[in-house]
């Protein structure tokens, strides 16, 4: 009895094991869900051979269905090499039917294409549908008055499902709106005539064609925010006048100080001579006792060169009384 008990309950285990393995291989809720949905599955080629390509037939049948109600033909072997290939199956499905109510004619190869570029279809479309606003950090330009003017620009973008593979994002858009800002409040006369006149701004940025081959199409660019900044012309007067006053007091200086070495050198110059002088001073004595030993000179002509002298030390001793004054 035994023995009959343990046998019954090893196939009673046999057979559950079965059951799973059966039920797992051949989803027959899944084909019955299909079969009423109006929608043909082959339960051997397609379920059966999904669990042994390693696909979930649930996304795929699911997905299958979703299109079918929505009257878009889509053939599964597509939905599982999207699948295949890394794509998100579900979101193909769900963009294709919001394309088809809003009819943008969104193709399945456009959308798989999208979705395998790694942008999010589904959001592409619905932007396509409701338009995006995007905001701009705030731009800073100078018009020619020197004023700066401080600007913030609100974008309204449709995505552009014929460039969204392949186009540039928001960051190109934001990066282009701010050149066209700056470029046309640089280029006003007055800055008292873009606060007077903030539409013409966003005129002159969205003639420039900023879209172009960006993933979005813009609809609309509208100045949100201006205001006056710095005086930054002026600023800039002050800045370079400090720079010429620098300039001016640098070239001084160098004058000042060629003015000073010449000085320098003038002195040099006459303390040389004035050596020059002591030194032919200190051969007189050294002469006058040389005229002597060799006759030349007498007593009384050395005398006489004695008188001569004295003389003349007091002939410019009258003719300089201030100097002498000066010294006393």
């Amino acid at each position: 009895m035994d023995a009959i008990a343990g046998l019954s309950v090893f196939i009673i285990f046999l057979v559950v094991i079965f059951l799973f393995l059966f039920l797992y291989f051949v989803p027959i809720g899944l084909f019955i869900t299909a079969y009423f949905s109006g929608v043909k599955v082959n339960i051997f080629k397609d379920l059966v051979g999904m669990r042994f390509r390693k696909i979930n037939p649930h996304v795929i049948v699911r997905s299958k269905i979703t299109a079918s109600k929505a009257g878009i033909p889509l053939e599964i072997g597509k939905l599982e090499a999207h699948l295949l290939a890394g794509g998100n199956v579900e979101k193909v499905v769900n963009a294709l039917v919001s394309a088809d109510k809003a009819k943008l004619g969104l193709s399945f190869e456009r959308a798989t294409a999208i979705d395998l570029a790694g942008r999010d279809v589904l959001e592409a479309v619905r932007m396509s549908v409701i338009p995006k606003v995007v905001e701009t950090p705030l731009v800073a330009a100078m018009a020619k008055d020197g004023i700066q003017l401080k600007a913030v620009a609100r974008i309204t973008v449709r995505a552009n499902i014929e460039r969204l593979v392949g186009g540039a994002g928001e960051a190109t858009i934001l990066a282009r709106v701010g050149e066209g800002i700056v470029s046309t409040i640089g280029s006003s006369e007055s800055h008292k005539h873009v606060l007077e006149n903030p539409d013409s701004i966003s005129k002159v940025v969205l003639a420039k064609g900023l879209d172009a081959g960006t993933a979005f199409e813009i609809l609309s660019i509208d100045i949100a925010d201006v205001d006056v900044g710095e005086n930054i012309g002026a600023k800039l007067q002050a800045d370079q006048a400090q720079a010429d006053l620098q300039i001016a007091r640098a070239r001084a200086e160098e004058r000042r100080a060629a003015a000073v070495a010449s000085e320098q050198e003038m002195v040099a110059e006459i303390a040389r001579q004035k050596a020059k002088l002591i030194e032919a001073e200190a051969e007189i004595p050294r002469s006058i006792a040389d005229a002597f030993r060799q006759g030349n000179l007498g007593i009384m002509d050395y005398y006489n060169l004695k008188n001569v002298q004295a003389d003349t030390m007091m002939r410019e001793s009258i003719a300089k009384p201030e100097e002498k004054k000066s010294k006393d």
